[in-house]
């Protein structure tokens, strides 16, 4: 991409959700990317203010490995001034780093429009389907798409219908807030009935695992574990990239596995049958369109003991350093993580002149 000497690109990092520091990381690595590929560049880091979307437990999840280094915490902006600050950093270009939350359910995104400040990724519409499960497990629904079987529960009406849960899905089950991304939240409750000399039913312990949830959001999903392979697959301009199996070290893809190093093996491309590799690249990429996302995203899935897919999520700003997931299954197809953040840039900014002229026809 021949740069434009206009083009000026703030990554937007941080944020207050519980992915917060997974932000910072992502973001620090897409500065360093585009300012080696030649951009003009600016971090902007959106400070750790209460929302209505919640934070993290204090202290929870930071990460010891990570001191991000160039950006003045003083510096740090509320949301409040967050369109102020955006104006005033003469950016025409803005690279979201943000994970979860504001950032990444909509909200930026549709600030961002309203400064006429084209961004990096999929709309309003896609992020707000995307991040919200309960939408984006209806919408796979209706399209056909397979998925674990569920049900979702809400906070002060979760207790009359645990029976009703339990009666209908299969242990183990898989308990997840509504609205977070990184696994945050998410737990694996499997049958005590399995241990005799268990002094907890099952009723027991998944009602604790779902007030654990419920400090997340205010709805949470109880799904059925699929016992089989994780994969991912990461798209880049609307193409599939190859499949990741991850093999985690304690069989649960947490936030420790995603984060921290040597706790999870992923073989890319995953070695997986070509027809089975094709029929997942095909099943992310029908999740991928029918929540109307575009330019990039990551979708996570499940394949059971006889090969059949059954899509997780969707992640419209997945990790983005170097040993992130998407950035690892492009550097197979020979796209290094530079050139990856460029391409986006690129792509992104394609996407936005097609929608303005679009609206100028019918003006």
């Amino acid at each position: 991409m021949v740069i434009p000497p206009e083009l000026k690109v703030g990554v937007l990092m941080g944020g207050d959700s519980a992915e917060r520091e997974v932000s910072l990381r992502s973001g620090e690595a897409v500065y360093k990317a585009l300012k080696r590929e030649g951009y003009e560049v600016k971090r902007i880091e959106i400070s750790k203010e209460q929302s209505a979307q919640g934070t993290c437990p204090k202290g929870k999840y930071k990460s010891k490995a990570h001191t991000l280094t160039g950006t003045s915490r003083a510096n740090a902006i509320k949301k409040g001034e967050i369109a102020e600050q955006i104006k005033e950093s003469g950016i025409n270009f803005a690279f979201i780093a943000l994970h979860g939350g504001f950032g990444e359910n909509g909200g930026m995104q549709a600030l961002l429009e309203e400064l006429n400040i084209p961004y990096s990724g999929s709309g309003v519409l896609a992020s707000q389907r995307a991040m919200n499960k309960i939408l984006s497990k209806n919408i796979f629904q209706q399209n056909d798409i397979p998925i674990p079987k569920y049900e979702v529960l809400r906070n002060g009406f979760f207790r009359e219908d645990l029976e009703l849960v339990i009666k209908r899905l299969e242990f183990p089950l898989v308990v997840k807030p509504t609205s977070e991304g990184s696994s945050i939240g998410v737990s694996i409750v499997r049958s005590v009935r399995r241990n005799v000399r268990s002094e907890t039913s099952d009723k027991e312990e998944l009602e604790k695992k779902i007030k654990s949830a419920l400090g997340y959001s205010s709805e949470v999903i109880v799904e059925e574990y699929i016992n089989g392979k994780e994969v991912t697959v990461g798209i880049l301009a609307e193409r599939a990239l190859p499949p990741i199996l991850l093999v985690p070290k304690n069989k649960f893809y947490n936030y420790a596995a995603k984060y921290e190093p040597g706790t999870t093996e992923y073989l890319v491309p995953a070695p997986l049958d070509k027809e089975i590799s094709a029929k997942v690249q095909k099943t992310a990429l029908n999740a991928y369109f029918a929540l109307n996302c575009s330019v990039f995203a990551r979708v996570d899935m499940m394949l059971n003991k006889k090969n059949q897919c059954f899509v997780l999520e969707v992640n419209t700003i997945p990790g983005f350093t170097e040993t992130s997931l998407l950035p690892k299954a492009a550097k197979v197809e020979g796209i290094g993580f530079g050139e990856l953040c460029s391409r986006i840039v690129e792509l992104s900014l394609d996407k936005h002149l097609r929608i303005t002229n679009f609206l100028r026809i019918y003006e």
